[in-house]
C-alpha cells in the first residue's frame, strides 16, 4: 500500500515502472555482428531470427556462467521491454504471454 503525501489515506494507484534494461548483452567479440535484439521487432541483428536467438542463448549462458538468478533478471527486464515493443507495433494480434515467458525466460530454468 502507498500513502498519500504522509497523511495516512492508502490509495491503490501505482507509479508506472520505467524502462527495462538496455538489451547490450550477449557482448559481439572482435568486428562480428552482435546477437543483441533489433527494437521494436526484436529479432537478432546477426541472423534475423526471433531474439533470444540461439547463438545469443548460448552466448548468454556462458557469459551469465554461475548466476542464472542475474540472467533470469536481466532476461525479465527485455521480456517487459519486448511486451511492450511488440504489442505497440501490432496491438490485436500481439505474442501472448506464455509464448514470451518462453521464448526469453523458460530456457533459462537448471536442468531437472
Amino acid at each position: 500500500m502507498v500513502t498519500a503525501g504522509g497523511t495516512g489515506a492508502v490509495t491503490s494507484r501505482l507509479f508506472a515502472p520505467g524502462r527495462g534494461p538496455q538489451p547490450l548483452r550477449p557482448r559481439a567479440r572482435d568486428t562480428e555482428v552482435p546477437h543483441t535484439p533489433l527494437r521494436p521487432m526484436w529479432c537478432c541483428r546477426a541472423d534475423g531470427q526471433p531474439w533470444p536467438c540461439g547463438q545469443a542463448r548460448l552466448l548468454l549462458r556462458v557469459e551469465y556462467d554461475g548466476n542464472l538468478p542475474g540472467l533470469s533478471i536481466y532476461l525479465a527486464g527485455l521480456m517487459y521491454e519486448a511486451m511492450r515493443d511488440l504489442y505497440r507495433l501490432n496491438p490485436h494480434d500481439g505474442p501472448e504471454p506464455a509464448t514470451l515467458f518462453t521464448r526469453f525466460l523458460a530456457w533459462t530454468r537448471r536442468p531437472a
